[in-house]
C-alpha cells in the first residue's frame, strides 16, 4: 500500500510539473507572455474586437445598396452586378488560438511545435462578435469566404471548427481557401483574384497587412509598412477591418528585416527589438 501511495504521489508531481517563472523567463516564449495575457484576460481586447465587428455590421446595408462599393484594390471591371461577398482570414480574425500560445509558453516551445495537434482538436473558440456579424451577413445573402494560410492538410479540421462554433459555411463551392491548395503560396492575392471573378467583395477582415494588400508590398521596412496605412486610408474602418494580434505576425518579421535566418540567436533578436525602440 505504501508503494502504491508513492507511485500516486510521483504521478501527481510528474504530470503537474509546470515550469517555474524563472524557467519561462529564460525561454524563447517569455516575449509572448504579456501579449497572450492581453488577448486572454483584457476587457480592452474583447471591446476592440466587438467594436470592429459591430462597426462592420453597420456598414453592410450601405455596401449592398451602393453597387460601386468594393473592398478590393483591383476589382474587375463590371463587378457592380456581381453578388456580394466577404473575405475573412481565420487565425486571430475568426478563430482564437491563444490556447495554443499558452501551451507553447508553458512547454517552452514555439511554432510549429504543437500547431497541427492543436488544430486537429477543432476546439478554437470564435472571436467576440464574429458569430453575430457573420450571421447577419449570411442572412443578407452575402457569400462568406475564409482565406487562410493554414496549410491544406488541415482543411477538414478547420472546416469542422468553423462549423462547430456556429459560423456560416456554404458547401456549393469551395469557401475555405488554404495555403498549398491549388499551388497557392503565402501571398493571398491569387485567392482574392479567384473570388473576384464571381463576386463583388464588400469587406475584408484580417490580422495582418497581407490579408488586404499583396505580400510584395507588405514585406518591407517598418516605416514603409506604416506608410501603407496612409496609402489606403480610405479603406480602413469601412471596407477593411484589422483585428489586433500582439502575439505573432508580420509586424515581428519586419523587426528582423523579414529575414529570420539573419538573426538565428535569441540574443540577436533581442538586440533588434531594442534597436526598434529607437
Amino acid at each position: 500500500m505504501k508503494s502504491l501511495r508513492h507511485i500516486f504521489l510521483y504521478c501527481i508531481i510528474f504530470f503537474n510539473n509546470a515550469p517555474l517563472a524563472s524557467e519561462i523567463d529564460n525561454s524563447y516564449q517569455k516575449q509572448s507572455l504579456l501579449a497572450v495575457l492581453f488577448k486572454r484576460t483584457s476587457a480592452e481586447y474583447k471591446a476592440n474586437t466587438f467594436q470592429i465587428y459591430t462597426s462592420a455590421k453597420s456598414n453592410i446595408d450601405n455596401a449592398l445598396e451602393d453597387k460601386s462599393w468594393t473592398a478590393l484594390i483591383n476589382q474587375n471591371k463590371g463587378y457592380q452586378n456581381l453578388p456580394p461577398a466577404i473575405i475573412l482570414d481565420v487565425d486571430e480574425t475568426v478563430l482564437d488560438n491563444s490556447e495554443h500560445q499558452v501551451r507553447s509558453i508553458l512547454n517552452g516551445t514555439s511554432y510549429p511545435i504543437g500547431w497541427k495537434e492543436w488544430v486537429s482538436e477543432e476546439s478554437a473558440s470564435a472571436l467576440p462578435g464574429v458569430k453575430e456579424f457573420l450571421g447577419y451577413a449570411d442572412s443578407k445573402g452575402i457569400k462568406i469566404f475564409y482565406v487562410t494560410n493554414r496549410t491544406h492538410d488541415l482543411e477538414t479540421y478547420t472546416k469542422n471548427n468553423l462549423i462547430a462554433v456556429g459560423l456560416p459555411f456554404d458547401n456549393d463551392r469551395d469557401v475555405l481557401l488554404m495555403k498549398n491548395e491549388n499551388g497557392w503560396a503565402s501571398d493571398k492575392t491569387s485567392r482574392r483574384d479567384l473570388i473576384k471573378k464571381d463576386y463583388r467583395v464588400i469587406q475584408i477582415f484580417g490580422d495582418q497587412l497581407d490579408d488586404f494588400i499583396p505580400l510584395e508590398e507588405t514585406a518591407t521596412s517598418i516605416n514603409n509598412r506604416k506608410a501603407l496605412i496612409d496609402k489606403y486610408s480610405n479603406m480602413w474602418g469601412e471596407k477593411w477591418y484589422m483585428l489586433i494580434n500582439p502575439m505573432y505576425g508580420e509586424w515581428e518579421e519586419a523587426l528582423y528585416e523579414h529575414c529570420w535566418s539573419c538573426f538565428p540567436e535569441q540574443s540577436d533578436r533581442v538586440n533588434q527589438r531594442l534597436k526598434a525602440l529607437e
